[in-house]
This record gives C-alpha cells, structure tokens and sequence, in this order.
C-alpha cells in the first residue's frame, strides 16, 4: 500500500476553453485515426472545479475534490462515442444528477485493455504493463483529452462532446551506472501462463569497486515494494541546489523532495564508506495486467510470480552479478505490500531465504483484514445490526480521523474498472488472492456494491494467503525452517489499521513450537509505514530501509552461514 513513485504532479496547468458551455451529459470520442480498427478499454470522466493540474492527476480516494465516472468500451471502431450522464456509477458522487451546478474542468481519458488468450484457455481483456506501473493516468497508448472549462447545471438539457486526441507516450527504459545496473529476463513459465511473453526486470544497486573485484561473490538483498521505475532513494550528489521545495502534508515537511534527495545522497555515502558490507540489493519490476506488481507469489489470475522470482529470476540475476547464490545468502525486506511479500515469500519459500523483515505488512492474517473478519462476518463495508448499521472506515490518521470508507474505496475501484481491473489496492488482493472464475476473471471476495462477503472465497484466501494461518497450519514442518527468520514491524495507529493483524499473528508466535526465534515490534501512535526504528520519525526511516536492517541480515549471516561458506570475498 506504498506510494508509486512516478510523480504525478510535476506536469502542466490545464488549457481552458474559451467559451464556457452548459451541459448536462457528456459524450467523450474516441479519434477517427491513428488507432487500431478495435479498441477494448475503459472510458474515465474526471471532472474538479480545481484548475491548478490536469484533472487525471486529482483523482485519488483521499481527494474528495475531483469527480469521476467510468463506463467500458468494448470493440470500440475508431470514432466511436460514449455517452456518460445519469445512471453511470461516479466516485465521490455516485451519479451525475447528485453534481452541484457550477463550473468544472473536465477532461477524459481512454484506459486501454489488451487481449489475452491465457494458457488454460480463457480469453480476458486487461490492461498491459507498459512501464507506468499500472497508472491508468500514464501508461503509454492511453488516450486523453485537453482539459476544458465549462458550466455545468443538472438541471439544463445539453451535451458536451470530448475528443481523445493525445496518445501517451513511451517511457524511456532507464541507463545503467556505476552502481545502478538493470536487466530483464523472459520468464517461461509466465509467458505459459498469460499466453504471450512476459518479463521481468530487476534494477540492481552493485557494491563499491563492483567492476574491479571480479572474483568476489555477494549476499543478495530484495527490496520488495511497488513497482520501481528504477532503483530509487540513491543519488551520488548533494541535493540540487536550486530544488523548488514540494510540502508533504501527512509529514507536515515543507520541503519534503529535499529531504528525500539528502537521505538519497546520505544512502549513497554510506554505500561508498570503507565498513559497509558489499552486498547486492534490487527492485523488481513485476508490474502485471492487475497491479503494479504480483505480490510475489503463485497465483490463479496472475500466474505463478513466486516460482518466476524465485527460480527464474533471482538464479539469472546472481549469475549476471556474482551473487553466492545460496539461501543463507539471501534476505528481503519491504513495506506495505513490500512487507507482505517478503514475508510471503520466506513462508513459502522457506529454504530461499534467511530472513523477512517485513514492515507495515497488508494485512497477514484475514481475520483482521483492515477491520473485517472475512471468516465470521457477512459484510465488509458495514457493522450490522438489528436495527442500524454502522460503515466500516477505510483510512485514518494518528488522531483517528476518517479520512474514507470501506465501501468508499471499493466503489471507486468499481468506477475505474470492472472484473477487478481498477489497479486498485482491495481489487488486486481480489486477483491474487482469489480463484479464477469461470469468466477467467478473479471470483469476487465480496459484492462490490453491497459489500456482502463470498464465504467459499474467503475459505480459498485461508487456505492459500492467510500466511498466520498457514504458519499456525504448517508450523511442525514450516517452523524448524523459520526459525530466526520473521521479523515484523507496524505502528499502533497504521493508517490501514494493518497492526490489527500482526496483533493477532504475534499472538500465534508467542506461543509458537518450536520458537519463532524472530522479533515484533510496534511503533507508538506511528502511522503506516513504521518500520522498526523508534528513534526516528516515520518522515525520513522510511527512507532508510536499505540500511537499517543490515546489522541483523550480518548477525544471520555469521550465526547462521554453513562452515565452506564464503565470507571474505565480498568484505573488501
């Protein structure tokens, strides 16, 4: 549940028209050329009386300020149009008939889908990886409108027509440094799966005078987390001198883009200093039709990610970079979803790994999932009573301030696409987690709507992603191999409410036997995504993954590396 890192606020102020027009359904086209003669898709209608940025830009579940609608373009024929008014579900308001009268900046933009004949047989339509991290705001091929103003009145008949008119661009592939590398691997038994080929990228971040000691081998470190452009938080220089500071609000940092570029350059010297372990630590780029990455593991609609990583990916990427190229030598840390999956994958990979510091992590154990139990309750929007019902909430912050609901979330998932393909947090727990439906899409967990709870689902996600419950379930075989190996931090006010269940999985490691032998840790009135150091603010420790965890992955190591293993090699 981390924050992409692709800016999307650095870009330019709207064109206006010059002439405001009344209207009060909207019918967006799509270009009569320079398209394919089909087009499989989602049409997104974003309208915000804010001016300052692209409407795109302003749609997010926090926001309340920009409204937004979406319909399906199925075998659409260059040319074709859309109608969008009353009766199309919206997000905040959830129909048009509800919008104030005033003036609006409006604008659309077409999310392109892709065709897939999967390897079982079933043919889906779902939008491509393209190297935006499954933005729909920028990934390359979409289609968008000139924002435009115009007065708007629910109550006045008319029609606005907007064009399609600017295809997105490519994003260039990033370049190799002295201590940055990137690589990509076709992966075979993900191509199977999807029916076409499929990759897998891996920004490497290589040690010191890397080039010049060919003979040493390394440990191998995975930050697992949202999708990475490129291997981020490391620069070789100061922050730039003329930066024009950007506020973060949820830190209350006035210039919170400089902090980063310090901790970056900061990272940098201490990767460079003569008593650094050299180590080999890198993001992966699996960015998927769902999500901006697979949760690293096997999956029903997202095919087997985990066995990729694991056994195509991690084995190319330690030839290519010397790595040692044995369990011992391997650990994963993350936040968030990058909390979940390293996690996930030192359970389900046990002997891969020496160990999973995982912070923040979504939610581990399904009884605490955010605020419902996906086991005993009905519902995941509502807490039910006989006469009355109370909306679960969604986010808050330290003080417990609401900031959306449950149902809230999921019904602008809904608005962004159906069949799960929003690219929305619950929507890919739904793809992972979930099996295949006879459609070849996610079964829902739950009604998307109503909020009402598929109990055969959920008895699927216990069985296959509840990682308490399959510890607690395995333990006799799985603990002797986990022993030292999870680590888990969170703080008491995660905004996620994602400390719920670690509560709940610590309470089955306490009394784990055999011992877990790893450590808990919650950070006072911390917020997500605390990661285990209590003497610093989330602000700038969350910058620091790459360094605060190198301590312990050394005390493994020696403890636990077998007697011919190497161990100098690397400490040059």
């Amino acid at each position: 549940m981390l924050t992409r890192r692709i800016s999307m606020w650095s870009l330019p102020l709207l064109v206006m028209a010059s002439q405001p027009v009344a209207a009060e359904k909207f019918v967006v086209s799509l270009p009569s050329t320079g398209i394919e003669r089909t087009n499989d898709g989602r049409i997104l209608l974003i309208l915000t009386p804010d001016g300052t940025r692209e409407p795109r830009f302003l749609v997010n579940t926090d926001n309340l300020g920009a409204q937004v609608f979406g319909i399906n373009a199925d075998a659409a024929a260059p040319g074709a149009r859309f109608e969008i008014g009353t009766g199309v579900l919206g997000y905040p308001a959830e129909d048009m008939a509800q919008l104030p009268k005033g003036e609006y900046f409006v604008q659309a933009v077409f999310h392109k889908y892709q065709t897939y004949k999967l390897g079982n047989g079933k043919t889906v339509k779902l939008p491509a990886a393209r190297g935006a991290g499954q933005n729909w705001r920028l990934e390359p091929g979409n289609i968008v409108s000139d924002p435009i103003k115009f007065s708007f009145d629910p109550a006045k008949p008319g029609t606005i027509t907007i064009p399609l008119t600017k295809v997105l661009p490519k994003i260039p592939e990033p370049r190799d440094t002295e201590f940055v590398r990137h690589f990509k691997i076709r992966s075979e038994k993900l191509s199977e799966f999807w029916g076409t080929d499929v990759y897998l990228r891996g920004h490497v971040l290589v040690p010191r005078d890397f080039d010049k000691h060919p003979k040493a081998r390394f440990p191998l470190i995975i930050n697992h987390g949202h999708f990475p452009d490129d291997f981020g938080g490391f620069r070789t220089t100061p922050p730039d001198a003329d930066l024009k500071c950007i506020p973060n609000a949820r830190f209350n940092e006035p210039c919170y883009n400089k902090v980063e570029q310090q901790e970056a350059y900061r990272f940098y010297k201490h990767w460079i200093a003569d008593g650094t372990p050299r180590m080999l630590i890198v993001e992966i780029d699996h960015s998927n039709p769902y999500y901006d990455d697979s949760y690293a593991v096997n999956s029903a609609n997202l095919g087997p990610y985990g066995d990729a990583i694991v056994e195509e990916f991690i084995p190319e990427l330690e030839r290519r970079y010397r790595g040692l190229g044995a369990g011992w030598a391997r650990f994963m840390y993350g936040g968030s979803t990058g909390g979940w999956e390293a996690l996930a994958a030192q359970i389900k990979y046990p002997d891969s790994f020496n160990g999973a510091f995982a912070a923040c992590p979504d939610p581990i154990d399904f009884r605490q999932n955010m605020l419902t139990d996906m086991y005993s309750e009905k519902n995941a929007y509502w807490n039910e009573g006989p006469f009355g019902r109370v909306p679960k909430p969604g986010k808050r912050n330290y003080l417990g301030q609401v900031a959306y609901t449950a149902e809230m979330e999921n019904r602008l998932e809904l608005v962004l696409g159906d069949k799960s393909r929003s690219g929305g947090q619950q929507d890919i727990w739904e793809a992972v987690y979930s099996p295949m439906g006879a459609d070849g899409y996610p079964q829902r967990i739950w009604d998307k709507r109503t909020g009402v709870i598929d109990p055969a689902v959920a008895a699927y996600w216990r069985e296959n992603y509840d990682l308490r419950h399959i510890m607690e379930r395995d333990w006799k075989t799985l603990g002797p191999k986990l022993a030292g190996k999870i680590h888990l931090y969170v703080g008491d006010m995660d905004n996620f409410y994602l400390n719920n269940a670690v509560y709940l999985t610590e309470d089955f490691l306490r009394r784990a036997v055999p011992a877990y032998g790893g450590e808990v840790k919650y950070g006072d009135r911390a917020e997500h995504c605390w990661n285990g150091d209590p003497t610093l603010p989330n602000a700038i420790s969350r910058l620091r993954y790459n360094t605060m965890y190198v301590d312990k992955i050394m005390k493994r190591i020696e403890a636990t590396a077998p007697r011919d293993a190497d161990l100098t090699s690397w400490r040059y």
